[in-house]
């Protein structure tokens, strides 16, 4: 990041008073022409062009194959005529266990999961494309595999530098638990029901082979796509959908953006667009879901969002019920994957790394946080001085949050208000 694209990029969120542009060019509800999203050719695209035309308006895009032409993945997974080398994978992988969805089966709003052998997964996928997509096992898809955790050095792909700066995976990397790097794999008519990603983090996408079509919705619009108990449609394609009273908003939503992602190419997908994707044809892609500066307001609203969603559900008993607000954060971790200490925790990491890359030395971090991570090697000071701005923006919003208030937070290292501070002289120094 260069030291204009941090004065932008600050001006931005100055005082908490962002706003940013409107989506309606993406919302389309007549006969107007289908919206296209922006299609990203060169290489030579900077990170500061990416910042101001995609992560700030939070806008999604499409880079094209030169950006992954370089890729291993894209020979070594690759048949000749453009179709997964099966063979290839099940000699790498043989022994790998791999998360495993019924597509054609409907549990809650998603789809049930099974874990197998990768070699199993193989097998299955030769029969059933040999049978013309059909299986008595239904249309199995490999999602949400951590290949990227369970083989470290498999130097198979490259993340971009435009999605470099990724928080999440710094701080689980760091606390070594999970991470949120996959590789989706399955055949064609494989799909993934209507959802938000995760935490509402950012997510890329790279087919590696095969095609995609994505169904978007800009934020907003999902909430014309909830039905009269305020569930999220499984499927935007259904023909329920038309029934008024189940789904008394629908008429008001607009028309989704309709994406067909080719073989190398990389989809962008912002924080909080909805969306529903199918495999074209037998495909393989690699998917990270992410967070940085740019879209950590995003992920706070949403986590307060699910807190009050939880309150409401359990409000009868806050009278009668000891520690009621720790129960309230405990099943929204459960729902969620996070609470309100693990958030502290999440900006606590990722603010000692850019306080300790600034100052140029190592040797004080805690045994609870990793290394520097690489991308701020790549995207330099002017960087770490935004991540250190935004997580004191957002630091400051949960201290001063009723529900984080009612947290025991004595054993917090360091206190969050100490936090702040040491934010606040590195950034005054770096400046």
């Amino acid at each position: 990041m260069d030291k204009e694209t941090l004065a932008i990029s600050c001006k931005f969120y100055k005082s908490g008073s962002c706003t940013r542009p409107s989506y309606s060019k993406f919302c389309r509800t007549g006969q107007e022409e289908p919206v296209c999203i922006d299609y990203i050719t060169h290489t030579d695209f900077s990170y500061s062009e990416f910042v101001q035309n995609y992560l700030l308006p939070n806008y999604p895009c499409i880079l094209s194959p030169s950006f992954t032409e370089g890729w291993l993945s894209r020979c070594q997974w690759v048949t000749k005529d453009g179709s997964p080398d099966l063979e290839a994978l099940a000699k790498r992988f043989r022994e790998a266990i791999v998360p495993v969805a019924n597509c054609d089966i409907k549990q809650y709003n998603a789809n049930p999961k099974e874990h197998i052998p990768l070699k199993k997964y193989i097998s299955y996928w030769k029969d059933y494309s040999q049978s013309e997509c059909t299986s008595p096992r239904d249309c199995l898809y490999l999602k949400d595999w951590h290949m990227h955790r369970a083989f470290p050095n498999h130097g198979l792909y490259a993340t971009p530098i435009f999605f470099s700066s990724d928080w999440l995976n710094e701080y689980w990397d760091s606390i070594e638990v999970d991470d949120y790097r996959f590789v989706y794999m399955g055949p064609k008519g494989s799909w993934t029901p209507f959802h938000a990603d995760v935490f509402h983090s950012y997510s890329w996408s790279a087919n590696i082979c095969g095609r995609k079509k994505w169904l978007l919705f800009p934020p907003g619009q999902e909430d014309f796509l909830r039905d009269c108990h305020g569930n999220l449609v499984y499927d935007v394609t259904a023909t329920s959908l038309q029934n008024h009273e189940q789904y008394p908003h629908y008429s008001k939503c607009c028309f989704p953006i309709e994406v067909n992602q080719e073989a190398g190419e990389i989809i962008f997908i912002p924080s909080g667009w909805h969306h529903q994707v199918y495999n074209l044809e037998d495909t393989i892609s690699i998917n990270h879901n992410w967070l940085n500066g740019y879209n950590v307001a995003f992920m706070w609203n949403f986590l307060q969002k699910e807190l009050r969603l939880v309150q409401q559900e359990i409000s009868e008993w806050k009278e009668t019920m000891d520690n009621w607000h720790d129960h309230c954060q405990v099943i929204m971790k459960s729902c969620s994957g996070i609470d309100y200490k693990e958030l502290y925790y999440f900006l606590k990491t990722v603010a000692e790394n850019r306080i300790h890359f600034l100052e140029g030395t190592s040797e004080d971090l805690s045994s609870s946080v990793t290394a520097v991570p690489p991308s701020l090697s790549i995207l330099g000071p002017w960087q770490a001085v935004f991540d250190l701005n935004r997580v004191a923006d957002v630091l400051s919003s949960l201290i001063e949050n009723e529900e984080f208030k009612q947290l025991d937070t004595e054993e917090f290292c360091p206190q969050p208000t100490c936090l702040l501070a040491s934010i606040k002289e590195a950034k005054d120094a770096a400046l």
